[in-house]
């Protein structure tokens, strides 16, 4: 597309005549001719019925029937989303192709209600976890910035997709940070939104009670407009008129500048939150309570629950899963009952002490990541498995899972070598009006996420030798070898040692869940939910 459209940009164009959802769809399926096959963008595409659905958008809105703020509007939908255009395979040769066949999710069946034009299943992690398979028969999802670098995971497609204008915004899912992580990495805005705010129904699971399904766009403004279309409880729209006189703005920096981060980042968080302070906000330094705890938490409940939907698939078709899908899926049946309880209870707790902050500030703030998008090199470990101990320590999305909170990713300059920074806004559950007015002001002031991909002047590559392998404790391997069999999980010598590595590296943070007072005595819950203001008023 030659413009950098934003979706409620578009919207403003087909009302004042001067667009039409066709023009708009032709450009984006033009310029997904042009992209998808350098970035993978697409699993599956729907043109004829895209074009169909624009022209009757443009028809019904020359009649003066409006829809809502994505009538005519492009849209890609993740793969492991339901769409009853085409097949959802979760990127995966595992999944059942009845599962969801010939329907459409919740969000899905919302989007068309609202008019949106639907263009295709965007490619992601396989089952929304795990790293790229180039070994499998799927598209390789890439970066827009620099092909030979990755998009972040695992909505990867959908935040490519709308950096590179093959659609004007899209619907993902964030576990672990799936939303937040490739929204950072492609330059684009993507919203986790309140959990139960979004129904799921008709969305693949990876952990029950992680998983949430929200969107990705150019603007804060434009994942205002989807969330309104999608939500099940009930959303109004800030103000958006760019004043943030009043509001008190949390800076969290403990964590997230480590020495090896890009040299860019100190400098552009600290614009960022000039910005904020310009445009009439009030910084103030906060730190972030539980952080290595929630993190664990994450861990355990992600692990345990995504085995649980996976544990009859998993011993029985072992190779068809991605080399890191399985490796992180494994590692759920290194987690004990008990374990998983605690993490419960700690969510509990640490909710509670979040709530709380959110008592003294209206919003959060703090980097997504310390780099920028990495070579597909540095992604995994010895034994083909995600690298948590190395890149994904720099990726700050996970401790907000365990939480109910909303979580806003937006662009906020470019690393030393020119690739795109993020910075999270985070607000107190059902705050998404706070945080997208907040995105939505800093957007006003800064034009960061305006910018479209142009090659990165990076020379960022993995030098291609490979890994060393771990180092082996003969004691927590042989543990780690009795669990697995006991699991009737087939792994080989190479995935044992890594899983081993990663199970020894994990026991000091996972043993340090039982070590909190407060959560002794507390009740499990998944998570918490209140009432919403905005229906209880």
């Amino acid at each position: 597309m030659t413009q950098a459209w934003t979706a409620t940009g578009a919207a403003r164009a087909l009302r004042d005549g001067t667009a039409t959802s066709v023009g708009l769809t032709k450009a984006a399926l033009a310029a997904a001719d042009e992209a998808d096959r350098r970035l993978g963008i697409y699993l599956a595409r729907f043109d004829e019925r895209a074009l169909e659905a624009a022209e009757r958008a443009d028809e019904e809105l020359a009649r003066g029937i409006d829809r809502g703020p994505l009538h005519g509007i492009p849209i890609g939908v993740k793969d492991t989303i339901a769409a009853a255009d085409g097949p959802t395979t979760g990127q995966s040769l595992v999944l059942d192709p009845a599962w969801g066949a010939g329907r459409d999710a919740t969000v899905v069946a919302r989007l068309r209600a609202g008019g949106a034009v639907v263009t295709g299943k965007t490619t992601a992690m396989e089952f929304g976890c795990g790293l790229p398979d180039a070994a499998k028969p799927f598209p390789f999802p890439r970066n827009p910035w620099q092909p030979e670098l990755w998009a972040g995971g695992s909505s990867s497609g959908t935040a490519s997709g709308v950096a590179a204008g093959t659609f004007l915004a899209g619907l993902g899912s964030d576990t672990g940070g799936s939303i937040r992580m490739p929204a950072a990495f492609c330059g684009v805005s993507g919203l986790m939104p309140t959990f139960g705010r979004v129904p799921e129904a008709g969305c693949l699971p990876l952990g029950y009670s992680l998983d949430r399904v929200g969107p990705l766009a150019r603007s804060a403004r434009d994942c205002s407009a989807v969330l309104s279309v999608i939500a099940d409880v009930p959303y109004t729209e800030p103000r958006f008129d760019g004043d943030l006189s009043g509001m008190r703005v949390g800076v969290v920096r403990e964590h997230h500048f480590p020495e090896d981060g890009d040299p860019a980042l100190p400098e552009a968080f600290d614009t960022a939150v000039s910005v904020l302070a310009g445009l009439g906000a009030t910084p103030v330094d906060v730190t972030l309570p539980y952080w290595w705890e929630l993190i664990a938490s994450m861990f355990v409940t992600a692990t345990s629950e995504g085995l649980a939907f996976h544990g009859a698939d998993l011993p029985r078709r072992w190779d068809d899963y991605f080399t890191a899908s399985r490796g992180l899926l494994a590692m759920g049946a290194l987690v004990s009952g008990a374990e998983y309880v605690q993490a419960q209870r700690v969510r509990r707790v640490a909710q509670e002490a979040v709530d709380a902050l959110f008592g003294e500030v209206d919003v959060i703030v703090c980097p997504t990541a310390s780099v920028g998008a990495p070579p597909f090199g540095d992604l995994a470990n010895a034994a083909g498995h995600q690298d948590n101990a190395g890149l994904f320590a720099k990726i700050y999305t996970p401790y907000w899972n365990p939480l109910a909170n909303p979580v806003l990713a937006v662009p906020m300059g470019f690393t030393a070598s020119g690739l795109p920074l993020s910075m999270q806004i985070a607000g107190p559950v059902w705050g998404e009006a706070a945080v997208l007015g907040v995105g939505d002001a800093y957007q006003r002031r800064t034009g960061w996420h305006s910018r479209v991909p142009v090659p990165a002047r990076t020379d960022a590559r993995h030098d291609g030798r490979p890994r060393p392998p771990e180092r082996e404790d003969p004691a927590v391997t042989a543990r780690v070898r009795t669990l697995l069999d006991a699991a009737r999980l087939p792994a080989d010598e190479r995935e044992i040692a890594g899983l081993s590595a990663s199970y020894a590296a994990t026991r000091p943070v996972v043993d340090g869940l039982f070590d909190i007072p407060a959560a002794r005595h507390a009740r499990p819950v998944l998570t918490r939910h209140v009432p919403d203001p905005e229906v209880s008023a």
